[in-house]
Parts: C-alpha cells; structure tokens; sequence
C-alpha cells in the first residue's frame, strides 16, 4: 500500500510549470497596455485641430447678417456727421449731435366709456411702430372725467437704434407728405434742451394702418429725443434729416 501512493506525490510538481508559464504571457500583456494608449493619445489630438478648422467657416453667414444698416442711419454718417462738424465746428465725432429715441404716444379719451379701445390703439401702434407698445394707465382718479386710477386711457412706445431709423424713415418719406393741408412743422416746437416734439391728428397716414379696418381714427404724438445741446443744433440736426420745417 505504501508502494503505491508514492506516484501521486509527483504532481504538485507538474502544478508549477503552469503557473510560471501564466506569469510570462501576464508580461508582455501590461506591455502592451502602455503600447495602446500611446498609439490612441496622438489621435486624440487631432480631433480638436479639426473642429477648429471646420467652426472659422460658420462665422461668415453671422457676420453677413449683421451686415445690414438702415438707410437712414448711413445718410447719419455720410453726410450728416460731416455737414455739422463745419457748421458748428465739432473737434471731436463723438461731440455730433444724434437722435437717441423716438417716443411714440397714443390717448384714447372714450377708453373711460370702453375699455377695449385702448387695447385697439395697441395693437395700431404696434403695427407703426414695428414693436410691441405698453398700455398707458391713469395713475389717480378724476371724478370730472369719469377716469378712475389704474384705468387704461392710452398706448406709447420707445424706439431706439434700427427700429428708429426705419420709422423715420417712413415718417419723413411716406406719412407726412400723406396729410391732409400739410404745410410744414413747426420750427418752434422744441423745449429747450434739444428734444421736438410732433403731433398728428390721423394715424391711418401710415401705410401700416388698414383705413377700412381701423375701429376709429386717433391722433398721436411723436417726440424725437435729441443729445443736441441747444435747440439750434437740434434743428440743424433735423433739417439734415430732411425733416420738412416751415418757413
């Protein structure tokens, strides 16, 4: 019996050829790691080189649409900014007079008996205006006029930049010479301190209002706030814009 289990010892002897062979194929296996992502680093950094060459070419359509200027606003820096640097002798462009906004406001007096009119102004000075307009309120009761506070009585809206171009544009160009009897503005209606101010008594001169589905026809007044210093560098300014002045 002893004789026969002698043979089994052997094969703790035979484990271990094994386990030394799953050591050398473990080796080269983390060599080859460092191998691999060295290989991928270098194409990682050509991907952000081409996303930068591929994102120049989309800037060009941004820049194409803001390209765009109003025709107004370019007759300011041709001719204008030029012809009152000689006539008041500016050292300096910024010191040229510009129109910083226009203020279009609407009252709509039968708002006390129907408050829907008011919102009907709106929407017409909306669609002079280009942009959306804020609904005037009362801001104290008058038992004389039946107005009672926070009763909307009218519509305004300011305009700026672009917007304000295009409107006088189409107000010196279209709407004016629409009036009936127009024989000019009146040169003395400033206040002062560089601002005038306008009144029309029918607003369906603008080609934007429908005369046939206008509800009622409204008057409106126009203010054109200046950095003018004085009244005559605003009138000045004014008549550079074409404005027709009476004489």
């Amino acid at each position: 019996m002893a004789e026969e289990k002698k043979p089994k010892a052997e094969k703790p002897a035979k484990a271990q050829k094994p386990a030394a062979e799953s050591a050398e194929a473990k080796e080269p296996k983390k060599a080859a790691k460092p191998a691999e992502k060295s290989a991928d680093k270098p194409a990682a950094k050509e991907k952000p080189a081409k996303a930068e060459g591929e994102a120049k070419p989309a800037k060009a359509p941004a820049s194409a649409d803001g390209a765009y200027t109003p025709r107004m606003k370019k007759h300011y820096e041709e001719v204008v900014r030029e012809a009152l640097t000689k006539q008041f002798g500016y050292k300096n462009a910024l010191e040229v007079p510009t129109i910083e906004k226009i203020v279009l406001n609407m009252g709509v007096g039968e708002s006390v008996n129907d408050s829907k009119k008011a919102s009907a102004a709106a929407a017409d000075l909306g669609l002079i205006a280009g942009q959306k307009p804020v609904v005037t309120r009362a801001r104290k009761a008058i038992s004389t006029f039946k107005l009672r506070e926070n009763m909307p009585i009218g519509a305004k809206v300011t305009l700026r930049k672009t917007r304000m171009y295009e409107f006088l544009d189409r107000l010196i160009t279209v709407a004016l010479p629409r009036v009936r009897d127009f024989r000019g503005l009146n040169p003395k209606s400033f206040d002062g301190r560089g601002n005038y101010a306008l009144g029309i008594k029918e607003h369906i001169v603008f080609p934007e209002i429908d005369y046939d589905k206008a509800e009622s026809i409204l008057g409106m007044d126009v203010i054109v706030c200046t950095t003018a210093k004085s009244d005559e560098e605003a009138r000045a300014l004014l008549k550079a814009f074409n404005f027709p002045f009476r004489q």
